[in-house]
């Protein structure tokens, strides 16, 4: 393979411009779903700590400590037979989708491990679910069947749900809370009537091979073995989940078994809309409120040891297992099993090495909110001054929260989020030491550093040079784990009066006092982490000017591809193959990196080795690979990098061998061509020696077209007004009376293969057949110069099928093509081009599949256009 010089060096001398944010509405969307998730454990809090009011946390350590043992040995027994249950969603559902192409094993351990994640990270679709896509895609199931996989397994706790809501109703309906009742017996009958219609679905599926269709949308349905299994499946998993709490709280706590159910199915549900990590807060709030366990200390050490058991307890099986497989992995002679194992574990090291973080953040956080050991802080009175003790204290907070940031970066495989978290990592067990001998704390927290140390190899990623923003559902997950443990902090210290002297009371028992600094900063902290979030990235992209490196003029000039001059605009950055035989230009967009066509190269193998190269360079630095506006000849080169292709229209080029201006369908030009002489209009084109002679007049025409337009620049898809870019090219002008009334830069391909125009502008009040005229005469000069090919650009989404069986990008862009004219003239252009003779040929997006697809759409035209919608201006 050809070596590739990294750029990553040269992105680090070149600042890279700022990123932009997608269209409002979609943000607003966004940040409404993350702020109702915050406002969802708001209210949860505020509730939990009125039902808790009387209750002081000396009560809850000391109910605690009286949980009997054997009940916590069966509460760790009905956990196991939950996570069990829940990996057999996905060996049934792997069965239906795709039968025999994943072994039992790992379908299993997808499901198990990745309900894991999810429960103790939460965004179940963006752990669980990536999990899942990462370990499927990997045994080569596409994008499609995983979706149908996760599907399917989700409907199984759904099933779950709705029938133990059926049998609360049908075995004790007058219990249950939250339910309006319409009198027993009709619950009773809305019950039975759920369950009937079960039984009929099991039924329905034995008669024959049965396929969901919403929409477009189709899904296989499993056979009624399977649904009866998964049915069963889901029951054992909710059930044995419940249990886990039930065998916990304390005796005489819950009067109905379905009551109970019910209480726990809401919340649960509440918990995931809250988007806090396993729904802390919301959870607990929903148990206490619907089972009336208010003012009761132990309800709420029940609680805690059911987060121990239930979310913390596998979370820690899963990350014991990884780590154990990255020492396996690090053996210099595997066994096939090894292989194996480590194939499924390593997409998962990640979503893992993120909740490590998020948790010694949490750890951290937690230590500093409540009170610490007395006889430890005596014991630190003689060895370390009081200044150390305040400054270690608001350290922790500061590294805790940091903590929680970071675990984004390590969920990305960035490598300066994994250094950086090996130093908070370090940082915090070193203020958990001097901030009261929490030597417990420190050696969690190196325990984890170490881990992470075991995981250095699956963090590669240097993004380029991008701005620091968290998205909005990981801002609400941290503002609501926060949020969490500051009301935990209140609750600790409530024996506490208020009084504006604590918050300067310097002492080594004034913890209370630690604890209101603390929130100060972790606060201050939220709220600058919001702003930024708010600001970075809004307004339109800003592509800022880039060093051409010596190689590129040379290569673009051998280069038959007459578009290939968009590399001279000076508004992208190269990854430059070693021996200087070939480059690939590219910008960043939101979260792909875009190359402006396929690989410019000397031969077919530099080509490949760069296009190669280029997926690389972003998969390192964390991005969506994207190649924008390539011809059909390499798509099978594309589509062995797992990539897919969306057909954005066609480009027109003219067989100069076969043009005249003679015969009845060159009419138009001909009587353009002619009317432009009778008006005194005159054609030439200067040579690009020439060409900053009349640079100033050619800027006064742009600018007047441009606000005749109403529009701005494109870019990096065509050219711009720039003095430096237009000096490489020759220029076709049109003249009257001496004064330049239009004009047209010309790109020129290698061996008289192919020209092209890039700028075409003309004066407002210049003659309506100007354009046309420009172009027979274009069209004509080339011919006689020798040129085969002339390239008349891209007609967009023109040609796309509107067939139901073709793609649902192909029907919605015809569909766009059709009935956009509101918008822009899509036919209209094509129209313009037809009159010339051309020949059509297709032109792709490339880019990753599934749901990564729209979103390298958005950041292709956001990159061409500055928005979506700028592409829509006339």
């Amino acid at each position: 393979m050809t070596p590739i010089v990294d750029s990553e060096k040269q992105i680090r001398k070149i600042e890279a411009r700022t990123e932009s944010s997608n269209p409002w509405s979609v943000k607003a969307r966004s940040a409404l779903f993350a702020f109702l998730g915050i406002a969802v454990a708001g209210i949860s809090l505020l509730v939990l700590s009125h039902l808790s009011s009387d209750i002081y946390l000396h009560d809850v350590r000391q109910s605690l400590r009286e949980i009997p043992r054997n009940l916590v040995f069966l509460a760790f027994a009905f956990t196991i037979l939950s996570f069990a249950a829940v990996a057999i969603y996905d060996v049934v559902a792997v069965e239906t989708i795709a039968p025999g192409r994943i072994p039992y094993r790992i379908s299993a351990m997808a499901g198990g491990a990745g309900y894991a994640i999810s429960n103790a990270l939460g965004f179940s679709l963006l752990t669980g679910g990536a999990l899942r896509y990462r370990i499927y895609a990997a045994e080569g199931i596409d994008t499609a069947d995983i979706g149908r996989i996760i599907g399917t397994s989700w409907m199984a706790i759904w099933f779950a749900f709705i029938i133990l809501i059926a049998v609360a109703l049908v075995i004790d309906p007058s219990r249950i809370p939250w339910v309006v009742s319409f009198g027993p017996i009709v619950d009773q009958i809305i019950g039975a009537g759920v369950l009937a219609c079960v039984a009929l679905l099991l039924y329905w599926l034995s008669r024959r091979e049965r396929t969901l269709r919403l929409g477009k949308m189709s899904v296989k349905l499993p056979s009624t073995q399977g649904a009866l299994l998964q049915i069963i499946s889901g029951l054992v998993d909710v059930a044995a989940a419940a249990a886990t709490l039930y065998v916990l709280l304390p005796a005489g706590s819950v009067s109905s078994i379905p009551a109970f159910a019910l209480v726990y199915v809401v919340a649960v549900a509440l918990g995931i809309v809250s988007h806090a990590p396993g729904g802390i807060g919301a959870f607990e709030a929903t148990i206490i409120a619907g089972l009336g366990l208010g003012q009761n200390p132990d309800a709420i050490a029940a609680l805690v040891a059911y987060r121990a058991i239930y979310t913390l307890f596998p979370f820690l099986i899963a990350v014991v297992g990884f780590a154990l497989s990255e020492i396996l992995r690090k053996r210099h002679v595997l066994t096939a099993s090894t292989q194996t194992a480590v194939r499924m574990f390593e997409p998962l090291i990640p979503p893992l090495s993120a909740g490590i973080a998020f948790l010694g953040g949490i750890v951290l956080l937690i230590s500093t909110v409540i009170p610490g050991t007395h006889y430890r802080l005596e014991a630190l009175s003689g060895i370390v001054p009081m200044p150390f003790l305040e400054m270690s204290h608001l350290g922790a907070s500061f590294v805790g929260l940091a903590l929680l940031i970071v675990a984004r970066g390590l969920a990305r495989r960035l490598w300066r989020a994994w250094l950086v978290a090996l130093g908070l990592f370090s940082a915090g067990a070193v203020f958990a030491l001097i901030k009261g001998l929490a030597w417990e704390e420190a050696l969690l927290l190196t325990l984890m550093a170490g881990i992470l140390l075991l995981f250095r190899e699956s963090f590669y990623r240097k993004p380029l040079g991008e701005s620091f923003a968290l998205s909005w559902g990981w801002l609400a997950s941290v503002g609501t784990t926060a949020f969490a443990i500051i009301w935990l902090g209140f609750f600790a210290y409530r024996h506490v009066e208020y009084a504006n002297e604590l918050w300067w009371e310097f002492a080594w028992d004034a913890q209370a006092s630690r604890f209101l600094r603390a929130l100060v900063l972790v606060l201050t902290c939220l709220a600058a982490i919001t702003i930024n979030t708010i600001i970075n990235g809004v307004g339109r992209i800003k592509l800022r000017a880039q060093p051409i490196p010596d190689e590129v003029p040379a290569l673009v000039a051998q280069s038959a591809r007459a578009s290939d001059a968009l590399a001279l605009l000076g508004d992208k950055r190269f990854l430059m193959d070693d021996a200087g035989h070939g480059f690939v230009m590219y910008a960043r967009s939101g979260g792909s990196l875009v190359s402006m066509g396929e690989p410019v190269g000397t031969d077919d193998k530099t080509v490949s080795d760069l296009a190669w190269a280029f997926r690389g360079l972003a998969d390192r630095t964390g991005t969506r690979t994207v190649f924008y506006g390539v011809g059909p000849e390499r798509l099978p080169l594309f589509l062995d990098m797992g990539l897919t292709a969306l057909k954005l229209g066609e480009v027109a080029r003219v067989d100069l061998t076969e043009f005249s201006l003679e015969g009845s369908k060159r009419q138009p030009l001909r009587y353009a061509a002619r009317r432009l002489e009778k008006e005194g209009v005159t054609f030439e084109i200067l040579p690009r020696e020439r060409t900053s002679e009349v640079m100033q007049e050619l800027r006064a025409i742009s600018d007047a077209w441009l606000a005749m337009k109403s529009g701005s620049e494109k870019r990096f898809s065509l050219g711009s007004f720039e003095n430096a870019y237009l000096a490489h090219f020759d220029i076709a002008i049109l003249r009257k009376e001496g004064a330049i009334v239009a004009f047209a830069n010309l790109w020129r391909g290698a061996g008289q293969g192919e020209v092209a125009v890039d700028l075409m502008r003309h004066l407002p009040d210049a003659s309506s057949v100007v354009m046309d005229g420009l172009f027979a005469n274009l069209l004509v000069a080339a011919k006689n110069e020798g040129y085969r090919w002339f390239n008349l650009g891209a007609a967009p989404l023109s040609g796309l099928s509107d067939s139901h069986l073709a793609s649902r990008w192909n029907r919605i862009g015809s569909f766009i093509y059709r009935r956009g004219a509101e918008f822009y003239r899509f036919d209209g252009l094509r129209a313009f081009k037809d009159k010339f003779g051309p020949k059509w040929t297709p032109y792709y997006l490339i880019c990753p599949p599934g749901l990564a697809t729209p979103r390298s759409l958005i950041d292709a035209t956001n990159l061409v256009s500055g928005s979506p919608f700028e592409v829509f201006k006339r």
